[in-house]
């Protein structure tokens, strides 16, 4: 580039007082207020586009001086030489700086957000809860923390302190930082690999959630007990004790008793249909009624839509109601413990197949290709499974007998 020839010195700018326009080169210029006599750097160049002559402004003499304006004007002329116009070249930047702080997050906003957008699949508004529970009260050293820069320190930050303590905790808060991070990276909110993933990251600083935690099995009941429970069961009053009858005979968890609604139930049929939002897999679970669930549900009133409503109007019991139940007869066991019970019984005492028991208990097949080969949910097998089953709840012992015993090869 030609070097300028420069037509001002300080010492003239310095004392320039006319109103006008004067010209140091090179698209240079000092302009002279006329009223106000305020003095202001201008850089004039024509648009290589639209051909107009455009003026940027450089800034006010008093802050910046001769030499700054030379300087100015040179980028200036530089930027056109490169097409680049220097007055939109400003906008555009700051454009893209209140587009960056507009999209910068904190962890917590991302949390938040990420819970509104999936809330609505999740199976109940406790899921959610729980969500904003476990962030706020285990996130909390990088809640405000913009989430472009969470890292993998942060994370450990959140997660080592209760690693080895409340390790189920904290390898679900684990699942749902690392859930929030990727959320946000699809939102370009970040970017990068996430901090929070297990496999090839994080296993290779913290100890294995299998190796830390003891897994506590639910307390259940032994099957050679079942029918003197169920015995004892029935001399009970109320909602409760049926539905533990009804989640005993049907081998269900018990929010899929107490939540049950009359219009699930097919009586010509002997056969309840729970709905797939209602089920742990989300899968819609279909089961065999034996003739006891039949007449423990032919006697129960139809006062609402619930089975089993509650005392509160348009809801029904709590899954804890069974427990009230349990703490008379047997103290020690779980409501839930009563699947184990069944799958234990079914295992010892019976040769009904291994796929049929576990379609009864809702339970996804673990080897794939089982389960491919397996696709019926083996319903007339299993209406023999739960009729044998509630036979065994009424006889206990006496039962066994009476039922095909399991066949040994060889034999």
């Amino acid at each position: 580039m030609a070097r300028i020839k420069e037509k001002l010195t300080a010492i003239q700018v310095k004392n320039l007082k006319e109103p006008g326009r004067y010209n140091d080169g090179g698209g240079l210029y000092l302009y002279v207020k006329k009223k106000s006599g305020r003095r202001y750097w201008v850089f004039r160049y024509r648009d290589r586009t639209t051909g107009k002559q455009r003026d940027k402004g450089l800034g006010p003499y008093n802050d910046v001086s001769l030499k700054a304006a030379r300087e100015d004007a040179q980028d200036c002329r530089i930027k056109l030489r490169n097409n680049i116009d220097p007055i939109d070249s400003v906008k555009q930047e700051r454009m893209n700086a209140i587009l960056e702080v507009s999209k910068q997050k904190t962890f917590g906003e991302c949390a938040k957000q990420y819970i509104e957008a999936h809330k609505a699949g999740w199976r109940n508004t406790k899921h959610a809860a729980q969500w904003a529970s476990t962030i706020e009260t285990y996130c909390e050293s990088i809640q405000n923390l913009s989430v472009a820069d969470v890292d993998t320190a942060m994370v450990l930050q959140c997660l080592e302190p209760i690693w080895l303590t409340k390790t189920e905790t904290a390898t679900r808060v684990r699942q749902r930082i690392e859930s929030i991070l990727d959320w946000a990276t699809v939102h370009k909110y970040r970017t990068g690999d996430n901090p929070a993933r297990w496999k090839g990251h994080l296993n290779k600083l913290l100890a294995p959630p299998s190796k830390i935690k003891k897994v506590q099995l639910r307390a259940a009941l032994s099957y050679q007990k079942i029918a003197g429970f169920v015995a004892k069961l029935r001399k009970l009053d109320g909602l409760s004790s049926c539905a533990l009858e009804l989640q005993i005979l049907t081998a269900t968890r018990p929010g899929e008793v107490v939540g049950a609604r009359w219009n699930e139930f097919n009586f010509d049929d002997a056969l309840w249909v729970i709905p797939a939002e209602r089920m742990k897999a989300f899968k819609e679970h279909e089961i065999p009624l034996s003739k006891q669930a039949v007449s423990l549900l032919n006697a129960l009133p139809k006062t609402s839509e619930f089975v089993f409503p509650g005392v509160s109007t348009g809801k029904h019991l709590s899954t804890d109601a069974g427990m009230k139940c349990i703490k008379n007869i047997e103290p020690n066991i779980t409501a839930h413990g009563f699947r184990s019970t069944f799958r234990d019984w079914a295992a010892d005492c019976t040769s009904h197949p291994r796929e049929v028991c576990e379609h009864a208990l809702a339970h996804q097949l673990k080897d794939k290709a089982e389960a491919a080969y397996s696709r019926s949910s083996q319903l007339t097998k299993r209406k023999v499974l739960m009729a044998d089953w509630a036979d065994y709840c009424d006889l206990g012992q006496q039962q066994v007998a009476t039922i095909t015993s399991i066949r040994v090869k060889g034999k």
